[in-house]
């Protein structure tokens, strides 16, 4: 197996995790070779070079971004993806009940090589970007949070999210959505906050699509839309239960493809940068297997 780290995961849990994963794998008897990137794109390119030259299966120690680079090169192959959390979120670890703070029992399970076989979100982007995503793409108030937190030096960790959250709902406006939904009519729309989940959460634990299901061939669109900043305060409490869905200021369906654009919003998906919109996203089926408990 390769075994893909980043030290920086989980405000540097990565390393510690990976390492406590190496030693259980081998003392199961399985073959590890261990890559650590010095960068995103160094990473890339050594995971590359691993799959060139053949591997049983790729296992990340890490978070949410680390697994979302390994998605670029593991999508539509024959080879499995296995995960060892060391994340901040980890949402793809959350949805396949992978235990997040053991990676002795996480390395049990890439041991034992169970696998299953699930969708992927797919991005285009108007400039080019292909772009494969695991659990959630979000669009509009998430994302205008996400650019400044990304902008911040301070705080460290989730209070730099959180001061930027402060900042962006003392600047909170509706925005202007035009989608269509599976090659349907474009509807232009007030908007405050759009998703389209593969998955069911994103933000480490938040349900945003919690009817979202790994093998539908579908995307689980939710969007809100609400100028009040007390309704949005009060919907995100909401969204760690999944009841958000109910208020009236939210909206949701499904569909296989959906084109959405509003002006001046960037596409995150599993929590990192994608391309500015407008972009079609699309649910691909059987796209990725996964080793599973």
């Amino acid at each position: 197996m390769t075994l893909l780290t980043n030290p920086a995961s989980g405000q540097g849990r990565g390393s510690a995790a990976a390492q406590r994963a190496v030693a259980r794998l081998q003392r199961r008897g399985v073959d590890v070779v261990e890559l650590i990137g010095s960068d995103a794109a160094h990473a890339r390119q050594l995971l590359d070079e691993a799959l060139d030259h053949g591997t049983d299966a790729v296992v990340v120690a890490g978070g949410d971004g680390i697994i979302s680079l390994a998605l670029q090169a593991l999508a539509q192959g024959d080879v499995p993806l296995g995960i060892i959390p060391a994340g901040t979120g980890n949402d793809h670890a959350r949805e396949f009940g992978i235990p997040r703070d053991d990676p002795e029992a996480a390395a049990d399970i890439v041991a034992t090589g169970k696998t299953r076989t699930i969708d992927l979100g797919r991005i285009e982007g108007s400039d080019g970007t292909l772009r494969w995503f695991g659990t959630v793409m979000s669009a509009g108030f998430d994302s205008l949070v996400t650019d400044r937190a990304n902008r911040m030096t301070w705080p460290r960790g989730r209070m730099r999210y959180n001061a930027a959250m402060l900042v962006e709902l003392s600047q909170l406006r509706l925005l202007t959505c035009r989608v269509s939904f599976d090659g349907g009519p474009e509807t232009e729309m007030p908007m405050t906050l759009a998703t389209f989940g593969n998955g069911r959460s994103y933000g480490g634990g938040m349900l945003i699509c919690p009817g979202a299901d790994l093998n539908d061939g579908l995307l689980d669109v939710t969007m809100a839309a609400s100028a009040s900043r007390t309704k949005l305060i009060r919907l995100f409490p909401t969204v760690f239960k999944g009841t958000h869905v109910h208020l009236d200021e939210v909206t949701t369906r499904r569909a296989r493809t959906v084109t959405v654009d509003v002006p001046g919003i960037n596409a995150y998906a599993d929590g990192e940068f994608v391309c500015p919109l407008p972009v079609t996203v699309s649910a691909v089926p059987d796209a990725l297997r996964v080793l599973v408990p």
